[in-house]
């Protein structure tokens, strides 16, 4: 749409009434062959007030984080300890620490208006549901800092993904995903069988192991496009908080080469 608009109106400022008719036929072939990403990247907002977004992405994403920590009753050590990780992973500045401590401290307090923050953050990137996806994976995160979601945060996750318009169903497959990711890193260090982490391979990409190859290449690639921190970024996700991303991608990446070395061996 945008492209036969503007399309229209240069045309019809260079060359009046035959630029008008070339401008909205050339804006038709920008709209077909760029249009969507376009959109996808947030139109004009995400070029002219990606700043703005940026800030709103790191203030709801911790004041969020501060909110699922204090679901349990208290916000426990752990919780505490797996924010500042977290925040030291992603290598924010003096001030940029300090804004987040700000927004989680927010985000503790009981009358924190979740909805209408969540809501103000979905209107601005609700074209964009890969950074919808990895908002809802960084509260997974949070969430699961002591091994087992709480029924209390389980009902506000449930909320953060109503809000953000994430069904029941989508919500459980990213919970499945987010732990399967988790087993699946850790098994590797603690060195289980090979034939757990294959298991978890599965899970984390969505499969099951009587999925064809073609499944397998497709699942893939979904995946790794929908966490490629390059894209994720052009959308309007601050670049320190990409590394959630980065360990994405790399973990996608070994699931996958497991998987197609372990079904080459058959």
């Amino acid at each position: 749409m945008w492209g036969k608009i503007l399309g229209a109106l240069f045309g019809l400022a260079l060359l009046k009434l035959p630029g008008l008719l070339l401008g909205i036929l050339l804006g038709h072939w920008f709209d077909k062959a760029w249009g969507r990403q376009f959109e996808s990247s947030g139109g004009f907002a995400g070029l002219f007030g990606q700043q703005d977004e940026q800030g709103l992405f790191r203030y709801t994403t911790f004041a969020t984080m501060g909110h699922l920590a204090k679901a349990t009753g208290v916000v426990t050590p752990a919780h505490i300890q797996q924010a500042s990780r977290f925040m030291a992973d992603l290598g924010l500045s003096a001030a940029q620490q300090k804004e987040a401590q700000d927004a989680f401290r927010d985000g503790k307090v009981a009358s924190f208006p979740l909805r209408q923050q969540l809501s103000q953050f979905y209107q601005v990137y609700r074209r964009r549901k890969d950074v919808l996806q990895l908002f809802v994976e960084i509260q997974l995160s949070i969430a699961s800092v002591q091994g087992q979601i709480t029924a209390a945060q389980y009902q506000i996750l449930q909320q953060v993904a109503g809000y953000l318009n994430f069904s029941q169903a989508q919500l459980e497959l990213l919970l499945q995903s987010y732990q399967a990711h988790s087993r699946f890193s850790s098994r590797k260090q603690q060195q289980h069988s090979m034939q757990h982490r294959l298991q978890d391979a599965y899970q984390l990409l969505g499969l099951q192991p009587t999925d064809t190859d073609t499944a397998l290449k497709k699942a893939y690639r979904k995946l790794m496009s929908q966490h490629h921190p390059d894209k994720l970024m052009a959308q309007g996700v601050p670049a320190e908080m990409l590394e959630l991303a980065k360990q994405r991608t790399q973990e996608i990446q070994a699931a996958y080469e497991m998987i197609k070395q372990q079904r080459s061996q058959r």
